[in-house]
């Protein structure tokens, strides 16, 4: 056990701005444009129920575990760990977590500046394709350093007075336009079809890939594995249910993709598109659809708005796990350290940007079976280090500083009586989530 810290920290104003700006965290482009189109390649409703299931086994008792050391310890990912344990390597799986949550942010900023510049795409009926268009350096910077800008300044305004004050305006703004967004395609012509293919599950398509795929997408749609849920559970004060809370978190974040999937899947069949687009579905498909059907402007117009807003509440706790390690470990203001972690993204993300056709070497350098600077940077920190640093939470909760310990962090806010949960939990992150997430880790390299 650790001795509590006793030097003030920012908390959350209220129980509803934690899980709204949390939630925010776990809502990212992973919901709205990988989710669908993972689900498209892997049989649609079949995979959506194993991704529920693989929420419930690993999403939910990884989150709860990370936010139970955040809010003990009161500290970033780093501090956190060198809390439990003063000596030894296991505080290098805070750094990892930091330098992640930065690398990611680089080139996560990239991708959402796509956003941006569809808006304006959309707004000024630019005709433009979507390789042309990230190709192009003006915009392809242009809108990088809008997007990176945009969440710095949210950054700097603090926990309460920024991050909680933005979710608190920007989650409602997304579930409103979701919301319209679903009752429009449901209404098309031909959307049956999009409906059944989503809902209506076919057993004979879960296959070890789908689960797998599925697994996956559980994991890395929840920001676990870095830190962020540690980092922003330093900020929940005593009384808060820490159970009910991160169990509201993922099922906000499960919903919300399932949710962007009925805006998509009937869109697709009410114009004879195909589900298994892959990853140009969002950038290359969807803008065709909004330019054929009736209102599609302002259609498309609301779509990319919400990309951007999605991409913008996952940006925000990604550079507020740096800038936490900075104001903990560094001793820095609030508004240095924002400034530093921002800047370190903005080197790193000038590679990634130049990799989308505008320079040869980074377009083309080959890595692990990846080419393009981005993608390889995606598969590293994105993929590896989030499902290794995943596994080594686990364990770390689990084991190192003991399931017993984070239960009496749990039960320390008087929660009532979860003694049967909590020892479903205790099974969950000692023995299933490490096995589990093993698998995924080993799935990212192809043995499976």
């Amino acid at each position: 056990m650790t001795d509590k810290i006793s030097t003030p920290r920012a908390q959350w104003g209220s129980r509803i701005g934690f899980i709204l700006a949390a939630s925010g965290s776990a809502i990212g482009l992973g919901n709205i444009w990988r989710f669908p189109y993972t689900t498209g390649e892997h049989g649609g409703a079949a995979f959506v129920l194993m991704y529920i299931i693989c929420v419930v086994l690993i999403g939910i008792p990884v989150m709860i575990a990370e936010l139970s050391l955040g809010r003990h310890t009161q500290r970033n990912p780093v501090g956190a760990i060198k809390a439990i344990t003063p000596k030894g390597g296991w505080k290098l799986l805070g750094y990892l977590g930091v330098l992640a949550g930065t690398v990611i942010l680089s080139y996560y900023s990239v991708v959402a500046g796509w956003t941006i510049g569809y808006i304006v795409k959309t707004i000024t009926h630019s005709t433009s394709d979507f390789n042309t268009f990230i190709a192009d350096p003006k915009s392809e910077f242009g809108y990088f350093i809008i997007f990176l800008g945009l969440t710095m300044l949210v950054v700097l305004g603090g926990v309460k007075g920024g991050i909680e004050r933005w979710s608190k305006i920007l989650m409602p703004a997304l579930f409103i336009i979701l919301l319209g967004l679903i009752v429009f395609s449901l209404t098309l012509p031909g959307a049956e079809g999009g409906i059944a293919f989503y809902l209506n599950p076919d057993f004979s398509k879960i296959t070890g890939s789908t689960i797998l795929a599925a697994l996956g997408q559980a994991f890395f749609s929840l920001s676990l594995g870095m830190g962020a849920m540690i980092t922003y559970g330093s900020y929940i004060k005593k009384e808060t249910n820490i159970i009910s809370s991160g169990t509201i978190v993922a099922f906000t974040d499960t919903l919300i993709a399932v949710m962007a999937g009925l805006v998509i899947f009937p869109a697709l069949f009410a114009f004879g598109m195909q589900p298994s687009q892959g990853p140009g579905l969002v950038f290359n498909v969807l803008p065709q659809i909004f330019s054929q059907m009736p209102g599609g402007m302002i259609v498309g117009l609301f779509f990319f708005i919400l990309l951007a807003i999605a991409a913008l509440t996952s940006s925000i706790s990604l550079l507020e796990v740096g800038v936490a390690w900075a104001v903990d470990e560094l001793k820095t203001s609030r508004t240095l350290a924002t400034i530093l972690i921002t800047a370190v993204a903005f080197i790193f993300g000038i590679p990634s940007a130049m990799s989308q056709g505008y320079s040869e070497f980074f377009s083309t350098i080959h890595f692990i079976g990846k080419t393009g600077f981005l993608d390889i940077m995606d598969f590293v920190f994105g993929s590896f280090a989030l499902t290794f640093g995943g596994l080594m939470l686990s364990l770390f909760i689990g084991w190192k500083w003991g399931a017993k310990n984070a239960v009496a962090e749990i039960q320390s806010s008087r929660i009532g009586n979860y003694s049967m949960l909590l020892k479903i939990w205790s099974f969950l992150i000692r023995f299933v989530c490490p096995v589990i997430i093993f698998l995924v880790l080993l799935n990212l390299f192809g043995i499976f």
